[in-house]
């Protein structure tokens, strides 16, 4: 886990990582929210819709923005304001997806910073794109 202090945050500075999308990912997100929309759980609906399998869920690859401010950027001190997000292709189990963050602004009155986010599948394909504002907590135990 990172922990970057507030003084380290610059315009530029650029942390990412990457998952593997599974089925129990998408079971875990259906017990935790109750969504049940056949899109996401029902690989027959999906075919029907055009799609190879089940759609992942969008938020469930969004979440992974919180996995890049608690523990990428800034890690540990991370406080999340706001986040935005733009779905631009479908998400399905056995994606390798690259999410990634780069600092585009700091504001040093408020102790916070703006990231521009992506998320990429293995083929390089765009799937996710948005900002974050994120609060850098007192480095302070």
């Amino acid at each position: 886990m990172n922990a970057y202090v507030f003084e380290e945050i610059a315009v530029g500075l650029t942390e990412g990582f990457e998952v593997t999308v599974t089925e129990e990912m998408f079971d875990r997100f259906l017990d935790i929210t109750g969504d049940v929309n056949p899109l996401h759980n029902d690989a027959a609906f999906a075919q029907k819709k055009g799609h190879p399998a089940r759609v992942a869920f969008g938020m469930l690859t969004a979440s992974f923005l919180s996995t890049l401010a608690g523990v990428y950027l800034p890690g540990k001190n991370s406080l999340i304001h706001e986040v935005e997000v733009k779905f631009a292709k479908p998400v399905y189990a056995g994606d390798v997806l690259k999410v990634s963050g780069t600092v585009s602004e700091v504001n040093e009155t408020f102790r916070l910073f703006w990231m521009k986010v992506t998320v990429t599948n293995q083929r390089g394909e765009k799937v996710l794109r948005g900002k974050m504002r994120v609060g850098v907590l007192d480095e302070r135990e």
